[in-house]
């Protein structure tokens, strides 16, 4: 089964002379790749919830049924949390971007945006609350202070973690995207 949000378009594969090199710019992508700390957690996930789901399974044989379903309920949760955490990253198409979160999205369109700019800060490491000097793509809408908004993307972050040139990359098209659509 296709999963299409593990798949990026891959702008560095695609030619040199386009700064948005995609098809059908309508659809909502993430232009990169998912990180290996994002998927290694992901994967820990799955494997924790196949043990959960076969627990139930052998709950269901032996014990109760409310018992089976409760445990049931965890593992598909565990896989839902799993799933999602694979789904969050910021997402672009000629309709605006969008920040999806692990309990939430927020989408700005292009309208709103001022700018998109990669800045040096303090960032959290992995989303810990532990901060570290490095670098954040940051974006500043026409309607809301920039000092409100998280950044969209870190050096530290659990897709780009020591990978900075996968962050410049990304970064290079999230801002190409902005620079695109966001003007007046």
């Amino acid at each position: 089964m296709p999963l299409p949000f593990l798949t990026a378009d891959r702008a560095d594969e695609a030619a040199d002379d386009l700064p948005l090199p995609y098809d059908d710019r309508n659809r909502w992508r993430r232009p990169y790749r998912p990180g290996p700390w994002r998927v290694g957690t992901a994967a820990l996930l799955l494997l924790l919830a196949s043990y959960v789901l076969f627990a139930a399974v052998i709950i269901a044989f032996t014990g109760t049924l409310s018992g089976a379903a409760t445990v049931l309920v965890i593992g598909l949760v565990v896989v839902a949390g799993a799933l999602r955490s694979l789904r969050m990253g910021v997402w672009v198409s000629a309709h605006g971007l969008r920040r999806v979160g692990f309990l939430g999205t927020r989408t700005a369109p292009w309208e709103r945006v001022a700018s998109v700019r990669t800045v040096q800060q303090p960032v959290r490491w992995l989303g810990l609350p532990r901060t570290v000097q490095g670098q954040a793509l940051v974006l500043v809408r026409k309607d809301r202070a920039a000092e409100d908004l998280p950044p969209l993307l870190t050096t530290h972050g659990a897709d780009f973690l020591a990978r900075p040139e996968a962050f410049d990359r990304a970064a290079d098209t999230v801002e190409a995207w902005a620079a695109e659509y966001g003007r007046p």
